[in-house]
């Protein structure tokens, strides 16, 4: 009966640990998403405003109050020409 009581408590243990992860995977990625819509809203502020998308990611950082942390997430920014919506990619970074 014991036995029974400690696999039975391992494998509540082991559920629980397997639904945090997935938690903490799912802020995680709601994290990046969030990032994202907000370098997408100020790229098109900034073209709204100026007439043209900002050159990198620093301007929006300088011009527009944007904040992120830099050690959690990497953007990948590429503008191809002043008057077409930059490609916009985050990536979270490895600890």
């Amino acid at each position: 009966m014991r036995k029974r009581s400690v696999i039975l408590a391992l494998a509540v243990l082991l559920c629980f640990l397997l639904a945090l992860n997935r938690l903490e995977q799912g802020a995680d990625d709601q994290g990046k998403q969030r990032l994202e819509d907000a370098l997408r809203r100020t790229a098109v502020a900034c073209y709204a405003t100026e007439g043209f998308y900002p050159p990198d990611v620093d301007y929006m950082v300088r011009n527009y109050g944007l904040h992120y942390d830099e050690a959690v997430y990497q953007v990948y920014y590429e503008i191809f020409a002043s008057n077409l919506m930059p490609e916009i990619t985050v990536v979270e970074r490895q600890p």
